[in-house]
């Protein structure tokens, strides 16, 4: 009862702060949680993206990506994310609206992360079947023919393909989020397309898109660190972005693994290396999900942060899963904590009422376990000299109950503030030896009445 109160009491207290608890006994994991493993959108950034540029291969802007990437966003069924938002709600989007009813959508080939790619397929106003497809850059490349640049095809020839990656990794360089555009004419066919469509494809552009950090992210990550929390980036976007993202932040991205390098790693090597890692980009969510089996496979207490459908797996795997009110169903299905408001600001002062609960805690186990060694001692001890029982069943449930009755109490007993500085895991030999701890959570415990 007394844990259960401290529990509730907990929640309470973060509801008050904008944090939902789903999962009561999630609280005393976050008071433990040592590492916390979080998305890049949404979390370091306003989440918030605007379409910054739409150019061709060497960066020039270009009208007619912008419109593939119109027709493709416009068309698709799947659950539009931020950057088809983008696309739709772009200053220029108006002209190419216009040009919606001129064609016809015959079929679409859905997102997947091991592509990473969606295409649509539309009837355009000569005849001819147009695949448009859009998808990170490196996923896009291997499936493209040719490259189209001032309205001339060129081969997608070897040293091409190096100065065309140059290009948008520039983009990444600066922060942007790219994303290739590419397409291709085909006869009409009666039966319907697949992933074995997407090839031979003419690359026309790129997207950049522009999600700057949020204002209060560098200040959350030094609290959490200053409390003994580390954090780690988890992401499926580029590398290069997240690295722009984590250095504006302050987080060090010198240790940095990528989905592929994560695939040819045995589950005890990717522990070894996720311990010192600090961004993980690539990633899908097979990955996501043995990372945090990796993290904890060194005995870390891991949180993770995200909010979609691919950070389900994850969620579920973590010592403590947060999301936030946004997030899509499956993700807040998947979560211990719902956060109103998607700050790690919100989330570290929740890790702080988390570590007070556990404190709690662990001052009613360290007061209950001594007191019952000592009970127990004493009878037995007694049980030598004299030829009778020393205390009946009944006296000693009574002696239990009244001392139970008196720490009722701890749930609203205040914490030190250097019993929240660091992360509180459970450690059975410090309860063992609790009765002789000079620990300040269990000083009470060293006494009880006779």
């Amino acid at each position: 009862m007394i844990v259960t109160v401290c529990l509730s009491k907990g929640a309470m207290a973060m509801a008050r702060k904008k944090v939902i608890v789903k999962r009561i006994d999630a609280i005393q994991n976050l008071g433990a949680m040592d590492v916390l493993c979080t998305d890049k959108t949404g979390t370091l950034t306003m989440d918030h993206v605007i379409l910054s540029s739409h150019c061709d291969v060497v960066l020039k802007p270009d009208n007619g990506v912008l419109a593939l990437a119109y027709l493709n966003s416009h068309f698709q069924t799947g659950l539009k994310n931020v950057m088809d938002r983008a696309v739709l709600a772009h200053s220029e989007a108006t002209h190419h609206h216009a040009h919606i009813p001129d064609y016809a959508k015959i079929d679409e080939i859905p997102f997947d992360f091991e592509r990473r790619i969606m295409s649509v397929v539309v009837r355009a106003p000569e005849g001819k079947d147009r695949i448009i497809s859009k998808g990170a850059p490196e996923a896009i490349f291997p499936r493209c023919k040719n490259f189209e640049l001032d309205g001339e095809l060129s081969p997608m020839e070897h040293v091409r393909i190096d100065e065309l990656r140059h290009e948008y990794e520039q983009l990444g360089r600066n922060g942007f989020r790219v994303l290739a555009i590419a397409s291709k004419d085909v006869e009409p066919k009666d039966a319907g397309y697949g992933r074995d469509d997407e090839k031979d494809l003419i690359l026309n552009g790129y997207l950049a898109f522009l999600d700057p950090p949020k204002d209060t992210a560098a200040a959350a990550i030094r609290a959490l660190q200053q409390h003994g929390v580390s954090v780690k980036v988890v992401t499926g976007d580029n590398d290069l972005v997240a690295r722009k993202v984590c250095s504006e932040v302050g987080l060090p991205t010198e240790h940095t693994l990528l989905g592929a390098q994560i695939e040819e790693m045995t589950n005890e090597e990717l522990a070894d290396a996720a311990a010192r890692t600090t961004l993980f980009a690539r990633v899908s969510p097979a990955h996501k999900q043995r990372i945090i089996h990796a993290l904890q496979l060194r005995r870390h207490t891991v949180g993770f942060m995200g909010d979609g459908i691919n950070d389900a797996p994850a969620l579920r795997a973590a010592d403590v899963g947060v999301s936030v009110d946004t997030a899509v169903d499956i993700a807040k299905e998947s979560a211990d904590l719902i956060l109103l408001e998607k700050s790690l600001l919100v989330l570290e002062e929740s890790v702080l009422e988390g570590r007070k609960v556990f404190a709690n805690i662990l001052k009613y186990i360290g007061m209950g376990a001594s007191s019952s060694f000592g009970n127990m001692f004493s009878v037995l001890g007694a049980s030598i000299f004299v030829p009778y029982l020393p205390m009946i069943p009944i006296q000693i449930l009574t002696n239990n109950l009244l001392y139970d009755v008196s720490q009722t109490a701890i749930p609203t007993d205040e914490v030190d503030s250097e019993e929240i500085a660091k992360p509180r895991p459970w450690d059975m030999d410090r309860s063992r030896n609790s009765s002789s701890s000079s620990d300040p959570a269990h000083r009470s415990s060293t006494t009880r009445p006779s």
